[in-house]
């Protein structure tokens, strides 16, 4: 069996890969029809494990691959398929992966987009093993009535590079600040696409947040999202801000053993080991506010947890972030942070809460770092708070497709 190496961002990279995957499965991301599923099923696409390729896998249909493909279409037309999002929100770009399709891949695809929210959506859903199957006169007719061909469109007809692995990622950066929660990926005239990953920060409306006790402030599905990291070697910190608990390590934050940590290692009275260096991720919350209770998740991490860890948090308007960002947050182009959970011991495969005096008054932020020391990974971080407005930091609500 071989498999990809998951993506890692350099400098040759695309910056929204940074951002969250809004069409990944593990968000409820669902593809909701296809026109032909001969050789694989579109949901595939949006599985989050990177493609696999079995030499001597087979089906009764042709041969298994990891990925959607069609059969060779032999009636006029193209492929196309809607992916329904997991998470809606404002998209920034789009990496649509071919990997293992080299005779076989899509030659070319474009993107469309559109809000369908407070619409009266016909019933489409694809259940089952569709292995072999095309849709039905009826899924056709139900399809028709969302009238996807007239839908926004994102990407233009673009022709793709084959699946081999300095080709594989197509990457599409996308500006488009209008919400969307529907996705009609096409491709002409038919073939595979290994994954579909769109590439954004979720958005919810945050109209009635007067009303709010107490909500996820970073979460994915409330609009945080990693904005600045010192290392992903194992796994990228947007994972710790996912639905749920981790499955697994994957699924979590995960940095490089750090070089200098000292040879012979020392602890200080309290027992926190005493390193010269430490690992960071940076996370803009999805609306301002007063964070009063925080969940730091080690699940999984039992022989990689990180020493101890310390979160510090600011207040940014957009315009100071990107400045801050654009200097990778550091140098003399900094953000003055505040404390607002001191150094704590961290334990192996650990759910550690903190509330009441171990979280320090802020008051309302829009920005946290999550420090750890010396290194290691972290599966979930949770900021629990009140949601406050704030004209200078509160993200827009932008408009509906």
């Amino acid at each position: 069996m071989a498999n990809r190496l998951t993506v890692k961002l350099n400098s040759s990279q695309p910056d929204f890969l940074q951002f969250n995957n809004l069409a990944c499965e593990t968000t409820g991301a669902k593809v909701i029809f296809a026109t032909d599923e001969w050789f694989a099923p579109a949901r595939n696409l949006l599985k989050r494990g990177s493609p696999e390729f079995l030499p001597s896998a087979f089906t009764e249909f042709g041969k298994w691959m990891d990925g959607w493909e069609t059969r060779r279409k032999r009636i006029p037309g193209h492929d196309w398929c809607i992916v329904q999002l997991g998470v809606p929100g404002v998209i920034h770009g789009f990496d649509v992966d071919t990997s293992f399709f080299t005779g076989n891949y899509a030659p070319a695809i474009s993107i469309q987009a559109a809000c369908l929210d407070g619409l009266s959506l016909p019933s489409l859903a694809l259940e089952g093993d569709r292995t072999g199957m095309a849709a039905s006169e009826s899924q056709f007719d139900a399809v028709a009535k969302l009238h996807s061909e007239n839908w926004k469109e994102l990407v233009p007809v673009t022709e793709l590079k084959p699946g081999y692995s300095d080709s594989c990622h197509n990457f599409f950066s996308i500006t488009l600040p209008q919400r969307v929660t529907h996705i009609r990926l096409n491709v002409y005239p038919d073939g595979g696409i290994a994954r579909l990953q769109v590439y954004g920060v979720g958005q919810r409306d945050w109209s009635n947040s007067a009303s709010l006790s107490e909500v996820d402030l970073v979460a994915l599905v409330n609009g945080g999202v990693c904005v600045g990291y010192s290392d992903a070697h194992f796994g990228h910190p947007r994972n710790m801000i996912g639905l749920g608990r981790a499955d697994s390590m994957a699924d979590g934050w995960e940095t490089a053993r750090r070089l200098d940590r000292p040879k012979v290692l020392k602890a200080d009275e309290k027992g926190i080991l005493q390193v010269p260096g430490f690992e960071w991720a940076i996370f803009r919350l999805g609306h301002p506010g007063v964070i009063r209770k925080i969940e730091i998740d080690t699940n999984h991490f039992k022989g990689n947890f990180p020493d101890w860890c310390r979160i510090e948090a600011c207040s940014l308007t957009p315009e100071e972030e990107k400045i801050f960002s654009n200097h990778r947050w550091f140098s003399d182009k900094a953000p003055k942070w505040r404390m607002l959970l001191p150094p704590q011991k961290l334990k192996p495969h650990y759910r550690h809460l903190y509330a009441g005096d171990s979280v320090l008054q802020c008051g309302s932020v829009s920005h946290v770092r999550l420090i750890i020391a010396p290194d290691g990974g972290v599966s979930r971080l949770r900021l629990w708070g009140q949601p406050i407005a704030n004209n200078s930091t509160e993200p827009n609500i932008t408009s509906k497709l």
